[in-house]
């Protein structure tokens, strides 16, 4: 399994994701503001005081981790109006001997129901299989997220558990199912993906 991947953008029809840069922050941190009302019932760090100091952390955090392989967060931009922050979403690697990785996203909350999380998921999909080598890729999704499960569904991956208590959410514990998809399953339903326009012919 590689340890690094190209920094250069990975594009759908409708995004390009990128790796994030500093003169992103204005408009990450606005993305968050606007949607930290939804990512709080989900996500621990999202709250109503998420100011621009952390943004920053973030993305220079980003940064060092894409250096040294260990995640490789890509910025969520539409390709007809590349200013404007639309979520993020990452692909780590959880055990390089089992060839494993982990895919996670936010969608800024007034685009949620556009297909944006399936689209940019699927390509981030094929990151981690293609270029990243990996044998198998999981999602964790909070119980009662049911945007995110939908995206489970619809590219395909399968229903493994249930993880109880997981991820403590501003002093709630929240379960979360847990969805992966294999390498074979992931040749198999590529050529849907294509088809639907979620990513390239391959």
């Amino acid at each position: 399994m590689s340890r690094g991947i190209a920094t250069e953008p990975r594009t759908t029809p409708r995004l390009e994701l990128r790796p994030f840069r500093r003169r992103d922050l204005e408009s990450v941190w606005e993305a968050v503001h606007d949607s930290w009302p939804e990512l709080a019932k989900w996500l621990p760090w999202a709250h109503a005081g998420y100011g621009r100091v952390e943004a920053m952390h973030f993305i220079r955090d980003s940064a060092s981790a894409w250096a040294e392989g260990r995640a490789f967060d890509f910025a969520i931009r539409d390709r007809f109006e590349p200013d404007r922050h639309l979520g993020n979403i990452s692909v780590w690697p959880t055990s390089r001997r089992e060839r494993s990785g982990e895919i996670g996203y936010w969608i800024r909350s007034e685009v949620t129901g556009a297909g944006i999380a399936t689209e940019a998921a699927a390509r981030v999909t094929v990151v981690g299989f293609e270029e990243l080598e990996l044998h198998r890729i999981t999602l964790r999704i909070a119980v009662g997220n049911r945007g995110s499960e939908r995206v489970a569904e619809k590219l395909g991956f399968i229903q493994e558990g249930l993880l109880r208590k997981e991820v403590l959410v501003h002093g709630v514990w929240l379960d979360h199912t847990l969805w992966a998809m294999l390498e074979e399953e992931y040749r198999a339903v590529r050529p849907e993906w294509a088809e639907r326009g979620w990513v390239a012919e391959s």
